[in-house]
């Protein structure tokens, strides 16, 4: 996930919490706004003190930018997301994270349909 598609600041994760709409599902909480003036997503990622320390919380979120980045090109333009991850993601694999993600995207109607990658089915 480039960093030009990245939430920052709070004012923008705020934005998102007041006009957005949320799933969840196990994993995941997902808000997302429609932004009509972006020419790209943006994603905002929240990772809380109750997943563990700073060194786990850290790679939780390169994990979660990684998914993100694969699943980038099925992610519609113009959208903000907020993704707040859940006790319980910091055992999980990338690609599990990517499968969860997946998911809750799909239950927002985010994304349409499973994305392909190497030439298989996600």
């Amino acid at each position: 996930m480039h960093r030009s598609h990245r939430l920052k600041k709070n004012e923008h994760f705020q934005a998102v919490f007041q006009r957005g709409t949320s799933v969840a599902n196990k994993q995941f909480v997902l808000y997302f706004a429609k932004q009509e003036e972006q020419a790209a997503f943006r994603a905002g990622i929240s990772v809380s003190k109750k997943i563990g320390n700073a060194v786990i919380r850290n790679r939780v979120k390169r994990l979660i930018r990684e998914a993100v980045a694969r699943l980038e090109s099925d992610i519609p333009l113009g959208l903000d997301l907020v993704i707040i991850a859940r006790p319980g993601v910091e055992t999980m694999s990338l690609d599990a994270i990517e499968q969860s993600l997946l998911h809750v995207m799909k239950r927002a109607k985010v994304i349409k349909r499973a994305p392909v990658h190497n030439g298989k089915r996600g």
